[in-house]
């Protein structure tokens, strides 16, 4: 099969490499997918460029995310999973050998559905954007009858916990941005409500929109960045879930004057490492959801297998409105 891989860390153009690599072969309880369309996200780069993992494998086939078709079974795997349209998340998490390929195995709880109105590229932008989205609304139960602000609703993973809040019952679905068509994605996403997280009047203003009551869950693209912000802006008893922290490692929580006295959860999440039954769920729920209505999907831009290194460059550019997809087939 033609795959894309690399051997060292470093830049997309001086490490990965392009050509023929061995089928891969399924291991019991695995599925082997030709793949149509692979995701690459931010963590991918991480990943490749070193600036996150050491080289985790001698050889590594990057991007976790992607879709196509089920075309062979590890034993034991469902039966019925064979030629199946399935999306496919977390295969290059603890494994080597992820979807910058013609074909990838992954187990056979990586896999669900994927229904026939939704294109296969569209199905490469669900794993990490999607369930990482699910996750964060949903660790501390579900959202029906809360209030939700979701901060950078018009990134990939914002956007789709705006939109999921929504299908899950919230009462009130907030979102921060930094305009442009950021803020207008949050909007056509779903928030009543767009603000512009650098403005001085930010946490006055959601405050305002609960009234007076903050939000009840947070989900948060920088936990360090915007401290000021979500401490703010948190409700008694509320969750802050945060996926990211570009605003540093380590930021001063205040402890006793948020977390104590409001009784607040504060909730790192890393999708690979969550309960494999919650993962479970969000597919199940994405699915759902996916066939539910028309949904908002943002691919950012299409490249073929061999310029992988050019799509990994167009992620790390930061400008990318959406997922940026591979197709390994085209």
């Amino acid at each position: 099969m033609r795959a894309v891989w690399y051997e060292r860390t470093g830049p997309a153009r001086e490490v990965l490499q392009f050509g023929e690599r061995p089928l891969p072969l399924p291991a019991p309880g695995e599925v082997r997918v030709r793949l149509l369309a692979s995701g690459v996200n931010p963590a991918d780069t991480y990943r490749r460029a070193g600036t996150s993992y050491a080289n985790e494998f001698p050889l590594i086939v990057p991007n976790s995310d992607g879709a196509g078709f089920v075309e062979a079974l590890g034993d034991g795997a469902d039966p019925a999973l064979l030629g199946r349209r399935v999306w496919l998340y977390n295969a290059q998490r603890f494994r080597p050998f992820g979807t910058a390929a013609e074909f990838t195995c992954v187990p056979a709880d990586c896999v669900h559905d994927l229904p026939e109105d939704v294109p296969f590229e569209v199905g490469a932008c669900l794993g990490i954007p999607a369930m990482t989205a699910h996750r964060c609304l949903c660790a501390d139960g579900p959202v029906a009858g809360l209030r939700v602000l979701v901060s950078g609703g018009g990134g990939a993973v914002g956007n789709y916990a705006v939109q999921l809040a929504r299908w899950g019952g919230a009462a009130q679905v907030l979102a921060t941005a930094s305009g442009g068509w950021k803020t207008a994605d949050a909007q056509a996403a779903g928030a009543e409500q767009v603000f512009d997280y650098r403005a001085p009047d930010c946490a006055e203003r959601i405050l305002a929109a609960t009234g007076g009551a903050g939000v009840d869950r947070i989900v948060e693209v920088d936990v360090a960045g915007n401290l000021a912000l979500w401490s703010s802006v948190i409700a008694l008893n509320g969750s802050v879930i945060g996926y990211a922290s570009r605003g540093g490692p380590t930021p001063p929580i205040p402890v006793s004057g948020t977390l104590m006295r409001k009784n607040v959860n504060l909730r790192g999440v890393v999708l690979n490492s969550a309960p494999a039954a919650a993962r479970r769920q969000a597919m199940e729920d994405i699915t759902t959801w996916l066939r539910a209505g028309t949904r908002l999907h943002r691919v950012a831009a299409t490249f073929p297998l061999a310029g992988t290194a050019a799509a990994h460059e167009a992620v790390e550019a930061g400008t990318k409105r959406g997922t940026v997809v591979v197709l390994p087939q085209g």
